[in-house]
């Protein structure tokens, strides 16, 4: 089955933020990271649709906002005009006027060519630029994933459903001091976070991010591998009468020397 855990997944922009405003929501904690300053100015990379980089030019900031997704960039657009958004790869992209800083949020475990991003970044800085971001880490939602991968099993399927990017710091830190970063700050930590419906999160969850593993199925499979995902999950990841998503995110500071 081909990998879609790169940039040409498909993303339902609408459902993603229904359903999933939990991403863009916690990335306002890496905006305070970022600390922006009136007058910079900042490339969000990977902007989905487009409220973080809305967030950052409230500061003052001249921000510009990339994402491989045209669902995505075209929702931006229309909800915030007054920004410029482009359809433009996270490991694929130039600007002729370099920034003073790079943001991503939940964007840089979709790529899985991590020397380029960071090269292009490196790229778009000026001298004593930053690059500041948050992404999946090592561990990422791995019960959830196994919960999948096991029903889907109970199906007779194999699918590969592990295939973000999800990386430790001793496996990312080098690759940006390689490229001419210096690392002054990073963490790889768990964050539970809440889904959004109490009765379907983790489904949502599933659907939203693993599309791709249900295609084949029916919709009487559909039920049953839903039903079992639960029930194998109701004791780790369901608590509060709520369901969370077992994230651990890397966050980091570089600087361009």
């Amino acid at each position: 089955m081909p990998n879609p855990q790169n940039e040409t997944q498909q993303w339902n922009a609408q459902f993603y933020d229904t359903k999933h405003a939990f991403v863009f929501q916690y990335g306002e904690d890496v905006i305070n990271l970022l600390n922006p300053q009136a007058g910079e100015r900042i490339l969000d990379l990977g902007a989905g649709t487009g409220h973080l980089a809305k967030k950052i030019a409230g500061y003052g900031c001249e921000v510009i906002g990339i994402d491989n997704s045209p669902e995505m960039v075209a929702k931006a657009q229309n909800a915030y005009p007054e920004i410029a958004f482009f359809q433009k790869s996270g490991a694929d992209f130039w600007f002729a006027e370099p920034f003073d800083a790079v943001f991503s949020n939940a964007t840089l475990h979709w790529i899985h060519t991590p020397e380029k991003v960071i090269e292009c970044v490196y790229k778009a800085l000026k001298p004593g630029g930053r690059f500041v971001a948050e992404f999946g880490g090592k561990g990422n939602v791995q019960r959830i994933l196994v919960a999948l991968a096991e029903a889907l099993r109970a199906k007779g399927m194999n699918t590969d459903v592990h295939t973000n990017y999800f990386p430790s710091i001793g496996e990312y830190t080098p690759l940006l001091e390689r490229s001419g970063f210096r690392v002054t700050f990073a963490a790889h930590f768990d964050r539970d976070t809440e889904l959004d419906d109490p009765e379907n999160g983790v489904i949502d969850w599933i659907q939203m991010f693993r599309g791709f593993a249900l295609k084949e199925l029916s919709e009487t499979a559909k039920t049953e591998v839903f039903a079992q995902i639960k029930e194998s999950l109701r004791s780790t990841n369901f608590h509060d009468g709520k369901w969370f998503a077992d994230y651990k995110r890397l966050r980091f500071v570089a600087i361009k020397e």
